[in-house]
C-alpha cells in the first residue's frame, strides 16, 4: 500500500470520515472526487485487493444500538486457525486479531443487549473448550481513527 495513487489518496482523505449517506454513494463520492462512479468502486476494489482497505460502512455507537464487549481467549498455538474460523461464524463477532499475549486471539463481540452477550460467551466455551476472557467498556475515551496521508513518509513530494 506505499504507492497511492492520487485517486486513492484523495478517496481516503476525503471520505474516512463519511461516506455520503444517499441512495447512490458512490455516485456521490465521484461527483466530489470528479471521476465516474466506475472509477470510484475500481479504486476501492484495488485497495481492498492491495490489504489497504478492510471494509466500508458506518461505525455505530454501540451503546445506542445494543450491547458490546471485547473479548480475549488463549488458544493453544496448533488451534489458532481451527478457532478463529470457528469464532468468525458468529454473526455477533467483529475486529478478530491474533496478538502476542497468552490471550492471543481479540475480538468485539455485539448484540442487542447483555443477555445475548452472556448467551454468546457461554456457547463459544462450550463450543471451543475454553474460557473467554470478557472485558466490557467502562467508558470511552474518543479518538479520532483517521489518518491524514498529507505527512504520511510514503506521500509524494
Amino acid at each position: 500500500m506505499h504507492d497511492l495513487d492520487p485517486l486513492s489518496r484523495r478517496l481516503i482523505e476525503r471520505f474516512q470520515h463519511g461516506m455520503p449517506l444517499c441512495a447512490e454513494p458512490y455516485q456521490a463520492m465521484a461527483d466530489v472526487l470528479e471521476c465516474s462512479e466506475t472509477e470510484v468502486l475500481d479504486c476501492l476494489a484495488r485497495l481492498e485487493q492491495n490489504g489497504g482497505l478492510s471494509r466500508i460502512g458506518p461505525v455505530f455507537e454501540h451503546s445506542r444500538a445494543g450491547a458490546s464487549t471485547l473479548v480475549a481467549l488463549a488458544v493453544p498455538h496448533e488451534r489458532l486457525e481451527q478457532i478463529a474460523e470457528r469464532i468468525n461464524r458468529y454473526p455477533e463477532v467483529n475486529h478478530n486479531y491474533l496478538r502476542e499475549h497468552a490471550y492471543n486471539l481479540w475480538f468485539v463481540l455485539t448484540g442487542p443487549d447483555r443477555a445475548h452477550l452472556d448467551q454468546v460467551l457461554d456457547e463459544i466455551e462450550v463450543d471451543t473448550g475454553l474460557a473467554p476472557l470478557d472485558l466490557p467498556m467502562q467508558r470511552a475515551y474518543r479518538i479520532d481513527l483517521g489518518f491524514s496521508l498529507e505527512h504520511s513518509p510514503c506521500a509524494a513530494p
